[in-house]
């Protein structure tokens, strides 16, 4: 299984008076390691006629991450379907795990709005 690495530092906008990562802020640090994951792939995301969108989403929150932080987000996949892909992203401080993350994505067609199979070298790519 591939393990594709994305390190995020906590800024001050981040947090919340205390210094401390507010909770909604995980998820967008998955985000820009998914979309980084899109980018070493070859594709942004925003060409071509499909789209991966998130379906559903399992958050667990381990321990609290501080300003200044430099976190590690590893994004694997977990599950591989024609239409979806559910991906395991675990964000770390150094060995601790700070929050986990299980995204179910699925592919659809951009100008139809309708779930779509994924494309074969997609697929390949990230298993």
């Amino acid at each position: 299984m591939k393990v594709f690495t994305y390190t995020q530092r906590v800024y001050f906008s981040d947090t919340d008076a205390q210094g401390i990562v507010y909770h909604a802020r995980y998820l967008d640090f998955a985000e820009h390691a998914r979309t980084e994951l899109a980018r070493q792939l070859g594709t942004s995301g925003l060409e071509g006629t499909r789209a991966l969108v998130v379906r559903s989403m399992n958050v667990s929150f381990d321990r609290p991450a501080y300003l200044d932080d430099l976190l590690t987000v590893d994004t694997s996949v977990a599950e591989s379907g024609r239409f979806s892909l559910v991906l395991d992203q675990v964000i770390r401080r150094d060995d601790q795990v700070v929050c986990r993350l299980s995204v179910k994505v699925a592919c659809i067609d951009i100008n139809t709005k309708r779930l779509a199979p994924l494309d074969d070298s997609l697929l390949e790519a990230l298993t």
